[in-house]
């Protein structure tokens, strides 16, 4: 009887079940998308149920296109998108509200509110994150202020908080549990320690008994409870983009990925040494394989990348479906001079700018949708290096190449234009969605169906390379027009 591991890929916009064999190939996978909700400009909610039962769905589909049994699952893994909040009740699994959604940009008043006292970067030094709106801890906080009910359940222990791993870690086992690279995302961990810290949890208000246990990423979680995969062990859980750095096997310092998916995160590992960035990046836990000790990282995450090919299908309706972007952008020869800064929920690396919004700068009478689309493409490009650049500078190492995965490295217009703007060549690997791969080598190292590193680095190979092909002449100036764009979306949102 053959042996897979399968590995849940709970993303912003799709949950996925993926099932790979020894040598990290796909042999089955079955995905579906679920709402996005926006009550409020700047507001972002999901779900949580719904989130859930497309979960237990797409891991019977996955099962039944592959024609694989449970039995021959060994062990299934977990990765999610990381800082999105959940509130439940221990008792009746019920959500207390819809959970928030890590673009969500309600708690900025309450961020700007604990800066008052050591400003944005009051907790860094022990967590690595700047105050902002994209983490976890004023996400609960928010929640106990302001949903009904709130802060008297959790009063009389019928409210938890996790993120979605926890929910599903939860759902799946019955038991609360959140492992260290999503803890690390929550702005209430320390890094040193791996344990939440208790000073910070006093200045955010959110109570130590609602939080989950903080477990390494790959170790036996507990058995599946109930379902397709009843029995199986449930043996890891990393966030999406620690995930795709473990499954691009960036296991050596130095060693750096950029994932394209809704948003845009580059992730360099700094080993066992935790780098508090000086260039606007965040310092974040890379992964804790059992009891080996930790592995940190940098990163430079990008609120806004696909969901920007997103928005152009939905709220605008210029393509019907997301892959339709390149050629519609291939219908202009460059991008007419239309710049098109996402800044959806703010500006993140390096910026950290809340009060930020979107803009569309250079239009002319000359500019049509083909333009439009391609400066949308453009926009991830753009913001990788700035991304880029700020690490380099931190770390101190210039990068030779990118291996870059997601759901966008399938856009050759967009790949080839990051080589140029880069002026580095940018290689995708033969299994692009290394983020749920990452998941299931975690959970088939805690189980022994890998040995070790050395084993998973084997499976690693080369799919397609872009190399640079601008003039630095050309590539100068088009990054300057972008970071003039850039500027004029600063200080919209009044405080």
């Amino acid at each position: 009887m053959k042996k897979y591991v399968g590995a849940i890929d709970q993303g912003t916009t799709s949950t996925r079940f993926m099932i790979f064999d020894r040598d990290g190939a796909v042999v089955a996978s079955a995905q579906k998308e679920h709402k996005q909700i926006y009550p409020k400009p700047g507001w972002v909610e999901h779900d949580a149920l719904e989130i859930w039962r497309r979960t237990q769905s797409v891991m019977r589909e996955a099962l039944k296109s592959g024609g694989i049994s449970a039995k021959e699952i060994v062990a299934v893994g977990a990765t999610n998108q990381r800082e999105t909040t959940v509130a439940w009740n221990p008792s009746t699994g019920e959500p207390i509200c819809n959970a928030l959604v890590w673009q969500d940009t309600r708690t900025d008043a309450l961020c700007n509110a604990l800066a008052k006292e050591g400003g944005q970067n009051r907790f860094r030094r022990k967590t690595g994150l700047p105050l902002a709106t994209y983490f976890s801890g004023p996400k609960m906080r928010w929640i106990l202020d302001n949903a009904a009910g709130a802060k008297a359940q959790a009063k009389k222990g019928k409210l938890i908080f996790g993120t979605i791993d926890s929910w599903l870690i939860w759902n799946l086992t019955g038991k609360h549990i959140t492992d260290a690279t999503n803890a690390s995302r929550t702005m209430l961990m320390n890094l040193k320690t791996l344990h939440w810290d208790e000073e910070i949890l006093r200045a955010m208000g959110v109570p130590r008994e609602t939080l989950p246990t903080i477990k390494s990423s790959a170790e036996i979680y507990g058995e599946i409870q109930s379902g397709a995969l009843k029995g199986v062990p449930l043996a890891g859980a990393l966030g999406d983009q620690h995930a795709a750095l473990f499954g691009q096997t960036c296991f050596q310092a130095g060693e750096a990925k950029n994932t394209y998916g809704t948003g845009c995160f580059l992730l360099m590992n700094t080993g066992e040494k935790i780098v508090q960035s000086k260039a606007g990046l965040l310092t974040t836990l890379a992964y804790q394989i059992g009891e080996q000790k930790a592995v940190y990282a940098l990163e430079g995450s990008v609120a806004i990348a696909g969901a920007l090919i997103q928005w152009l299908r939905d709220n605008l309706g210029l393509i019907e479906k997301s892959a339709d972007a390149e050629a519609l952008a291939r219908t202009a020869k460059d991008n007419g001079g239309v710049y098109f800064v996402p800044a959806f929920s703010g500006l993140f690396a390096p910026y950290w700018k809340s009060d930020a919004r979107g803009a569309i700068v250079g239009l002319t009478r000359y500019a049509n949708k083909g333009h439009l689309a391609r400066a949308a493409l453009e926009a991830t490009a753009y913001q990788t290096r700035e991304a880029l650049e700020a690490m380099e500078k931190d770390s101190g190492v210039k990068l030779r190449s990118l291996k870059a995965d997601g759901g966008m490295v399938f856009n050759e217009l967009l790949m080839q234009f990051q080589a140029d703007i880069l002026d580095v060549a940018v290689v995708r690997p033969k299994v692009a969605e290394t983020t749920a791969l990452g998941a299931a080598y975690a959970a088939g190292l805690a189980v022994g169906f890998w040995k070790d590193a050395d084993e998973l680095k084997k499976n690693w190979k080369r799919d397609k390379e872009w190399k640079p092909r601008m003039d630095e002449q050309r590539r100068a100036a088009l990054y300057a027009a972008w970071k003039k764009a850039v500027t004029r979306t600063f200080d919209w949102i009044d405080s």
